[in-house]
């Protein structure tokens, strides 16, 4: 199969097979998507502002246009051995997914293909048709989990000659993940904020978070964890009234629920109570947090998690295709999730 997991992604994009003529990325997080593509790019070689070198396409574009990708694909270069064809904003698009099928099955000698799109079903349309090809790679591209948010935080602290304290750090991660390109974002900002100094500390954190950080809305993730119904609606309003974005606190659940997912799978292996996972738990759990945590341990099992994680997975695409509809997507998925948690604590 041509694909690669998750955590293989980014080893693949350091040294990519020069057979590979077809190259997916895709995923939930468009941010994360965008920046391999362009690390991918950068591989190539091509110049980036040469329009005989690099064609800009739009999935819609492509699918509007019957055989577009192909009629581009088997152009001879005029100006270099080879061209980039960059694909952007795919999805299910029938067309585009029947140019590159017949591309797999007869690879352009001059080109490479580049498709940036959102979360694929396994097994359906243009992502089983580069699972099945010799010559293409899928790269799925999801949400960052707690060890890439911290590459991310480093590669950019190395970048400025920079370091941070741990509890600095602790709290920078808890406003990070929904986004790569939102994420390095946010760590630019503090790096310039924090200009002049040789370690960034909790206060700058604070400084540059601002009120629609993390921190204002941990308040709407407690109450959903606890499954306070009403204390959580109320907490979500008032963090989007005040201009912050529901991706946030869609981010900030998702965080929160993958920790608690790995801390119940070392509970359930290792047959240990809640209390001692907390207490064990690397990096370690905010003080003032861990009754919480601990009872959103005995709350979710493993079924329940899942179930959760993949509600909040498809509500971060939905929101990405329909802004204009962002909040109440987001509400009524993180509402799904609060009435779940209250639901469980009375069993």
């Amino acid at each position: 199969m041509a694909q690669k997991k998750a955590y293989e992604v980014d080893s693949w994009l350091a040294r990519p097979d020069p057979r590979i003529s077809i190259v997916l990325l895709y995923g939930p997080d468009r941010g994360l998507v965008a920046e391999r593509a362009r690390a991918f790019v950068a591989k190539t070689g091509l110049p980036l502002d040469d329009p005989f070198s690099v064609v800009r396409l739009d999935g819609s574009e492509v699918d509007r246009d019957e055989g577009r990708l192909l009629d581009e694909a088997r152009t001879v270069p005029m100006f270099s051995d080879r061209r980039l064809l960059w694909v952007r904003n795919a999805s299910g698009q029938k067309a585009l997914a029947d140019d590159v099928k017949a591309l797999t099955a007869e690879p352009a000698r001059d080109a490479i293909i580049l498709i940036e799109a959102g979360d694929l079903k396994k097994g359906v349309g243009l992502r089983a048709v580069v699972e099945a090809a010799d010559n293409a790679m899928a790269l799925p591209c999801y949400v960052d989990e707690a060890r890439d948010i911290d590459t991310v935080i480093d590669d950019e602290l190395s970048k400025a000659g920079m370091s941070m304290t741990p509890e600095a750090r602790q709290a920078l991660r808890r406003n990070l993940g929904g986004d790569r390109l939102a994420s390095r974002g946010e760590i630019e900002k503090l790096v310039l904020y924090s200009n002049g100094q040789k370690e960034i500390g909790l206060e700058d954190v604070k400084a540059t978070s601002g009120d629609v950080s993390g921190l204002s809305f941990d308040a709407a993730v407690d109450a959903l964890l606890e499954g306070r119904i009403s204390d959580f609606d109320a907490a979500f309003t008032r963090h989007c009234q005040s201009g912050g974005q529901p991706f946030l606190v869609l981010s900030a659940a998702m965080r929160q629920l993958q920790t608690i997912q790995a801390l119940r799978g070392l509970m359930e292996a290792g047959g240990r109570n809640a209390a001692a996972v907390v207490a064990a738990a690397r990096p370690p759990v905010f003080f003032s947090r861990r009754k919480l945590v601990e009872k959103a341990l005995e709350r979710w099992n493993v079924e329940a998690l899942g179930r959760a994680l993949s509600r909040l997975q498809a509500a971060v695409l939905q929101t990405r295709r329909r802004p204009d509809l962002s909040v109440a997507l987001a509400r009524q998925a993180l509402l799904g999730i609060a009435v779940e948690s209250n639901r469980l604590a009375q069993r």
